[in-house]
């Protein structure tokens, strides 16, 4: 197996690996070590032999090490474990509400002793696999900040014995919004990774997979219902977001025929599950408004500068104001747009400079729309998105 093989395992994998882990071993930290040492084992044993289940195989060995470890502790806590780990039952028997490892290890990790940064923090790093430098761009934060905010977390843990455990249905609802964040981040990451590649299809799936255990886990929580919403209707357009050479496609340029159209529908049923209750929030919002660009042929943009200015009043954060400046101009055109966004302050956010641009370019001010592609290029760290803003750039008209 080459070392492409292995890293794609590894982000595949590892959220599993160490929610399974830590639910036989009972301790966040411990499970996390033993999994990175079964990967380090792994870099050697698959040169020559694979094997059939990469994800079982990398449990197994942790497992083992975690067994061999235990065996020179003398604690009589690290007896007990280690009792627990022999006689654990290849198919255990779970109790309680929530069925899945990882969205188990997730509610764990969204525990309210945790500040809710350094829950969504640990929980994309365990569960989704993320680097620091990832999580800090989903932040718009330092990578010290996150790194910080990770062993933070893991302290607390350890220090106040928060036990690694089934949430209690009466548990549920208080942890709900820090889970849909790290949810959305996830699939965010996979949507339009960090670096390299544009698109991550395993987080894209997995989230995608987690919203639907969350949404049936809890069927009467409108806003667990508009995260799906949301994933699957995004989701859909995943197959006409890349060209034939791997370019970026943006929306109105893609291939509608390429959507999924089965993902569409679910997602619009979900949207009017959603509008029947009532009960507005953020990720219903942004759902219905997915559902506006995925009915009919084209977007109606009216509709979604409507849903834009609801979804605003409700969150208002300088990341729903840049998307709603983009529907503005649609609208009513590129001035009143650029004049939406000349206040927002969104340091390191590439998307800031890059929409200035195109509505500069838009209104013929050609030298200040390059200014602005380079400022956003320089900002930009994924590979596709760069060389798309260097592409539009180089299509600008000369200056008179």
């Amino acid at each position: 197996m080459t070392t492409v093989d292995l890293d794609g395992v590894y982000r595949a994998e590892y959220g599993r690996c160490v929610a399974t882990l830590t639910r036989l071993l009972g301790d966040i930290g411990l499970a996390e070590e033993f999994v990175q040492d079964a990967f380090a084992v792994a870099v050697q044993k698959w040169e020559q032999k694979p094997p059939p289940n990469p994800g079982a195989w990398i449990v197994t060995t942790a497992r083992n090490r975690a067994i061999d470890r235990l065996r020179r502790e003398s604690t009589r806590q690290a007896r007990h474990a280690q009792a627990l780990l022999l006689h654990q039952p290849d198919e255990p028997q779970e109790v309680g509400p929530v069925r899945d490892d990882q969205l188990r290890m997730i509610f764990t990790c969204c525990h309210p002793a945790l500040s809710p940064p350094a829950r969504t923090a640990l929980t994309l790093r365990l569960l989704g696999g993320l680097e620091v430098a990832e999580i800090a761009r989903a932040y718009l934060v330092p990578e010290a900040t996150v790194f910080q905010r990770i062993v933070r977390a893991k302290k607390k843990i350890r220090d106040a014995a928060i036990p690694y455990r089934i949430p209690g249905a009466a548990e549920l609802p208080d942890r709900l919004a820090s889970v849909l964040t790290v949810l959305y981040l996830i699939f965010n990451e996979g949507y339009a990774s960090t670096s390299g590649e544009l698109l991550r299809t395993d987080l894209c799936l997995e989230a995608v997979r987690l919203a639907r255990e969350l949404a049936a886990l809890m069927p009467d929580e409108p806003e667990a219902i508009g995260l799906l919403a949301l994933l699957l209707l995004t989701e859909a357009r995943r197959p006409a977001r890349v060209g034939p050479s791997g370019e970026l496609v943006v929306l109105a340029e893609q291939d509608r025929s390429r959507w999924n159209r089965e993902l569409i529908a679910e997602g619009h049923e979900l949207v009017r599950r959603c509008l029947r209750r009532n009960q507005p929030g953020p990720y219903q919002l942004q759902a219905a408004i997915n559902a506006v660009h995925t009915d009919g042929p084209a977007t109606d943009w009216t509709q979604v500068l409507a849903l834009y200015d609801q979804l605003l009043h409700h969150t208002p954060t300088p990341i729903v104001a840049l998307n709603r400046a983009v529907a503005v101009a649609e609208v009513h055109g590129p001035g009143p747009a650029l004049a939406a966004i000349e206040h927002l302050d969104l340091p390191g956010y590439h998307l800031l400079p890059a929409t200035r641009a195109d509505l500069l370019a838009r209104l013929g001010r050609t030298t200040e729309a390059r200014a602005a592609y380079d400022q956003a290029i320089t900002l930009t760290t994924n590979t596709t998105e760069r060389t798309h803003l260097q592409a539009r750039r180089a299509r600008l008209t000369p200056d008179p």
